[in-house]
């Protein structure tokens, strides 16, 4: 009788086991040809330029100055600035960039370290030919890396917009957030992330073109290992923009969303249109 239910319960096992496998294998092909066919159907809109080992995807539009750049919030990239960009690009020249290993950005060969980030940044616009001194404008873990490149290039930076700042008000990072971002990249590449949508429905309210690019790399698993490095440095980030402060004679606007929890975006209408109204006040200040 023992050995009847023991052979059962190893055949139930055996079974259930299989099941899995093959949703498993089901799920990676889905992602693969997915992302394979996704690779063809949202090329880069901007230029890629080489920082030192490694591309950097950089999205211009609009004319003038000074010239707006827009940093993201973590897991965030270029195109999820949707209607900020293609506004502000009717007042001033606006530009969009995907940090190193987001979007359509290289990795490059070196660890993430958020201190870096302002560095490739100067390195981006150098290279690309654009113009300072640069009105910058970072939302949530991009607000920190504004700061900091405000505090490193000083000559560089007319005037800072910050948003959802957590430099000012930092949440205690907690480890099952940490440990669910770091899940990402894997149930990216099993396409549970992709069949749920439990990320790329962030990205709804943004205008059509942003919000299919946005929710393509949503479901990428090299884009989302590192947005999972820069979550789980996040505290780090918004210490090293504490410790080096900006010259407070500069022009700093603070705006503040609902958008609070990674991956955050800036895609309602009426905080699009906030925002906007905060970068296009301090184009006005920076050019009187």
């Amino acid at each position: 009788m023992a050995a009847t239910f023991s052979r059962r319960t190893r055949g139930v096992a055996l079974a259930v086991g299989a099941i899995l496998t093959f949703l498993v294998l089901a799920g990676v092909t889905y992602q693969s040809v997915a992302t394979a066919l996704e690779r063809h159907q949202f090329p880069h809109p901007g230029r890629l330029i080489d920082v030192g080992g490694h591309q950097l995807h950089l999205h211009c539009v609009g004319d003038g100055s000074p010239v707006v750049v827009l940093e993201s919030a973590a897991a965030g990239m270029s195109a999820g600035w949707g209607s900020v960009q293609s506004d502000l690009g009717k007042t001033t020249r606006v530009c969009s960039y995907d940090r190193a290993g987001l979007g359509w950005s290289e990795a490059g060969d070196g660890d993430y370290e958020p201190s870096r980030v302002p560095d490739e940044l100067k390195t981006l616009l150098e290279h690309a030919h654009e113009r300072g001194p640069f009105i910058i404008v970072g939302h949530e873990l991009g607000a920190t890396f504004a700061r900091l490149y405000a505090a490193r290039f000083p000559r560089e930076t007319a005037a800072l917009v910050l948003i959802d700042d957590p430099s000012e008000n930092m949440p205690p990072t907690r480890s099952g957030m940490v440990r669910a971002v770091g899940a990402w990249p894997w149930l990216a590449r099993i396409g549970l992330l992709r069949a749920t949508r439990s990320l790329s429905r962030h990205a709804a309210g943004l205008p059509d073109g942003s919000r299919h690019a946005t929710r393509v790399f949503l479901n990428r698993p090299d884009h989302l290992t590192r947005a999972a490095l820069e979550i789980s440095r996040l505290r780090e980030a918004a210490t090293l923009a504490t410790a080096d402060p900006v010259d407070p004679k500069l022009r700093v606007i603070r705006v503040t969303t609902s958008a609070k929890a990674p991956p955050a975006f800036i895609a309602s209408t009426d905080e699009a249109r906030s925002v906007t109204r905060a970068v296009e006040e301090a184009v006005a200040r920076v050019r009187r």
